[in-house]
């Protein structure tokens, strides 16, 4: 009985510290573009976006799913006309990038 709730327990941490480290990464972005370093807000967004992944599948999401669902999100942005999208193309660009890989 004890083990199962330290399992249970174990989980609830490692899913409190992948939040943390989600709302970290967030500010080390913000701290990046201050600097104004590339490397920086590279390895920031890096940070941010490795989290996203591994949070979700802590919480039941494989990482093709979450990916079918990035590729939904930037769909709906496309057909949204959003400002990125208008001036720049930059979810379609998104898009297709990530097509290629898969």
């Amino acid at each position: 009985m004890f083990s199962h709730e330290s399992d249970i327990l174990r989980k609830i941490r490692l899913i409190e510290w992948l939040k943390a480290e989600l709302v970290t990464s967030v500010g080390q972005v913000f701290q990046a573009i201050a600097k104004n370093s590339h490397s920086a807000i590279n390895d920031a967004l890096a940070a941010v976006l490795v989290s996203c992944y591994i949070l979700g599948k802590r919480l039941g999401i494989d990482f093709a799913t979450l990916e079918e669902a990035v590729l939904l999100r930037i769909t709906q942005c496309i057909a949204q006309g959003q400002e990125a999208e208008k001036w720049h193309g930059d979810y379609s660009e998104l898009q297709k990038h990530i097509r290629k890989k898969g």
